[in-house]
């Protein structure tokens, strides 16, 4: 069974940071880009970042370019986001997804392409 658990979320001042966590199991890590979105109360889901498989090439939503990175560590299964400079626009759910095979470009950070999702974590960036 794909399971993928998401974690590191919290309450923290803006300007802070935080490091979530995105534990897979139950498939071949290897062979799945993963790719962290959020959605905040009211808002539709939204596409973070994104680490390809294989060549492992990233990607990142215009609004957080600067501030967060994303990494994956395949032989631990996980995929980290790293979260600095953080706003209380970024106050959201944040969830992992997985998708098997090879993602374009364009489709990276579209929630409709990805086949497995975790159940999230809660971020809060109080104003």
């Amino acid at each position: 069974e794909v399971q993928l658990q998401a974690s590191g979320g919290g309450l923290v001042r803006p300007g802070g940071y935080l490091r979530l966590s995105c534990a897979a199991s139950g498939f071949n890590f290897a062979d799945y880009g993963i790719a962290w979105f959020r959605q905040a109360p009211g808002k539709e889901r939204e596409g973070v970042s994104s680490v390809r498989r294989f060549s492992g090439s990233k990607q990142y939503a215009d609004f957080v370019k600067g501030r967060f990175s994303i990494t994956r560590d395949n032989a631990k299964n996980t995929v980290f986001l790293q979260m600095n400079s953080l706003e209380p626009e970024d106050t959201a759910v944040y969830f992992c997804a997985a998708h098997l095979g090879f993602m374009v470009t364009s489709a990276a950070l579209n929630p409709e392409y990805y086949d497995h999702w975790g159940q999230g974590t809660q971020v809060t960036v109080p104003a």
